[in-house]
């Protein structure tokens, strides 16, 4: 039988934890949290809940080549490790929101199938793919130039290798959208009566996105193509918005934490949860909208930052 909780919610609001998840989540009270929003370590090569920036940044860690970015080596039991993983964070987080509350993760193309069967093996129904939508990115495939100059072979056999496979890499093409698993802890009873005890389990269909007035399953907050614009381009962000001293790795944009809270928090007291939480983007996107954040982070340093962040939003 799992122990009582005895420390009140209130201890945890507006603040910015320093901790591992594993560990601060098992001291938040039960069905107590609205909205979880969260971009977690995706298991790609040094990218796990260890994170860890000297390793990540570690030229030993570049792999065969050293202009590759760590986290980008191919290993098939990644996924299987963010499964086992995620599964446990997962019914934690079951467990601290309310019947019907949102968990919105956001994760990486090719893991988003390990990362959703995790969240829906802990309990939650899957009730949407959300796309964040982008063109700029950076092309991560490889040519074989490096590989073929280490081939015991005449430099003409080498050249002429080189030509025949000129253009083709390895199978890494540009990807220009990240995949949001948007999940939702079973509600207490039907929809209506789920909002009238908990006041969450609904969507707010009334967001201006663009020029429409209906919210989409993709969302971009760059300009991109007039159709495109009209129905899914959200507000773009401030250039200054992650601060020249902010070092972390994956900054989201505050626009779309904004947008994910807007779309679910019906009460003013209604409290987002991030527990990986970084330079802490969830908890200003809170602040700005004027509801609690409880924040979770394992780095000391992304704490300074995502706390000299909130006193400057």
């Amino acid at each position: 039988m799992r122990k009582t909780n005895k420390i009140p919610i209130e201890q945890f609001l507006n603040r910015i934890i320093n901790g591992k998840a594993e560990d601060v989540l098992k001291e938040i009270p039960s069905d107590s949290i609205d909205i979880v929003i969260t971009d977690p370590p995706y298991f790609l090569d040094r990218l796990d809940s260890e994170w860890n920036d000297e390793k990540i940044n570690n030229e030993n860690n570049q792999r065969i080549v050293k202009s590759l970015p760590a986290g980008m080596k191919f290993d098939k039991r990644q996924g299987l490790r963010l499964y086992e993983w995620y599964y446990e964070i997962s019914k934690e987080i079951y467990r601290v929101l309310k019947s019907g509350g949102f968990f919105f993760s956001f994760s990486s193309p090719r893991l988003y199938h390990r990362m959703a069967s995790s969240v829906e093996d802990a309990g939650f129904e899957i009730r949407d793919f959300f796309i964040w939508l982008y063109t700029r990115n950076q092309v991560k495939a490889m040519s074989m130039n490096h590989f073929i100059d280490k081939l015991n072979i005449e430099d003409k056999q080498k050249n002429e290798l080189k030509k025949k496979l000129n253009g083709w890499k390895t199978p890494q093409i540009k990807s220009c959208f990240e995949p949001i698993v948007v999940a939702q802890k079973p509600k207490s009873s039907t929809f209506l009566q789920n909002m009238i005890e908990h006041e969450v389990g609904l969507f707010n269909t009334r967001i201006p996105v663009g020029k429409n007035f209906y919210p989409a399953n993709i969302m971009s907050i760059e300009e991109i193509d007039d159709i495109i614009d009209h129905y899914f381009l959200i507000e773009k962000p401030s250039k200054k918005e992650k601060g020249n001293y902010n070092y972390h790795k994956t900054v989201k944009p505050i626009k779309i934490c904004e947008h994910l809270i807007k779309l679910c928090a019906y009460s003013k007291n209604a409290i987002v949860l991030d527990p990986f939480i970084g330079s802490g983007t969830t908890a200003i996107g809170a602040k700005n909208l004027g509801i609690f954040y409880i924040g979770i982070e394992v780095n000391s340093e992304y704490v300074k930052i995502a706390e000299k962040r909130l006193n400057t939003s």
